[in-house]
């Protein structure tokens, strides 16, 4: 089997769109259930974390910038790592990803190796 990344990106503002403590909760179990329902196949390698909207970009010279950033329009929330035999059966997987309903999209990507 291969491995593969998926890159879960979000619309910037996404979590500004839920409004209490319930919704969330109802969200935090769609991710559980999709990302559970991965492993159960055995295709899971290892989840990352959630990461914070905000962050830091290191750019040729030294030059930081603060985020989020104007320019962007979503941002990288989180990821997993994943193993399928092939880019088609890890796209298959990536289907149902909550993401997906909070209008960001997943991108699956090999993860490159050395021969």
């Amino acid at each position: 089997m291969k491995e593969f990344m998926l890159l879960f990106r979000l619309p910037q503002h996404a979590e500004e769109t839920i409004v209490d403590a319930e919704e969330m909760k109802a969200l935090g179990k769609k991710w559980e259930d999709w990302v559970g329902g991965i492993a159960a196949q055995g295709h899971v390698v290892s989840a990352g974390p959630r990461l914070e909207p905000n962050g830091k970009v290191l750019k040729k010279g030294g030059v930081v910038t603060d985020g989020p950033f104007v320019e962007v329009r979503e941002m990288l929330g989180g990821f997993l790592r994943i193993q399928a035999d092939s880019l088609e059966e890890a796209t298959t997987l990536a289907h149902g990803c909550p993401a997906i309903d909070q209008g960001g999209t997943v991108e699956i990507r090999p993860v490159f190796t050395f021969s």
